[in-house]
C-alpha cells in the first residue's frame, strides 16, 4: 500500500509541475495547452486519492481543513482551465466574431490560465506551509 501511495504522490507532483510547467512554457502568449488542462484534472483526481489514502490511517489523521481548502483550491483552478480551454477552442473555429471578439476571448483564456498558474501554487504553499499543530 506504501508504494501505491508513493506512486499516487509522483502522479499528483507531476500534475502540478504540469500545471506550472505549461504555464510558464506559454506565459508570453498565455493560453491553454494540454499539459495544464491534463495536469488540473490529474491533480484533482489524485488529491481525492491522496485524500482517501490518508483517512485510512488511524494513528495519524489527515488535517480536513487543510484538505477542504485544497480541494476548493483545486476544484477552482480546474473550473478555470476547462472554462479557459472551451473558450480558446470556441475563438478557433470563429466563435469570435472579429478582431475585437478575438482579441476578448484570448485575454479571457490568458486570465484563466493565469489565475490557475497562480492558485495551484498557491496549493502548493498550503500543502508546504499548513501545519496543523496540535
Amino acid at each position: 500500500m506504501k508504494l501505491f501511495n508513493e506512486i499516487v504522490v509522483v502522479l499528483h507532483l507531476l500534475g502540478m509541475a504540469a500545471i506550472v510547467g505549461g504555464w510558464l512554457a506559454v506565459r508570453s502568449d498565455a493560453r491553454v495547452i494540454p499539459a495544464i488542462l491534463w495536469g488540473a484534472r490529474t491533480q484533482l483526481v489524485t488529491g481525492i486519492v491522496l485524500a482517501g489514502l490518508a483517512s485510512m490511517d488511524k494513528d495519524d489523521p489527515p488535517n480536513n481543513a487543510k484538505l477542504g481548502v485544497k480541494l476548493l483550491v483545486a476544484l477552482v483552478v480546474l473550473v478555470l482551465v476547462e472554462i479557459a480551454n472551451a473558450r480558446q477552442r470556441k475563438a478557433a473555429v470563429g466563435g469570435a466574431s472579429g478582431r475585437a471578439g478575438a482579441t476578448a476571448a484570448a485575454g479571457a483564456v490568458a486570465t484563466g490560465v493565469n489565475a490557475a498558474a497562480y492558485l495551484a501554487i498557491l496549493n502548493v504553499l498550503v500543502a508546504v506551509l499548513w501545519r496543523s499543530y496540535s
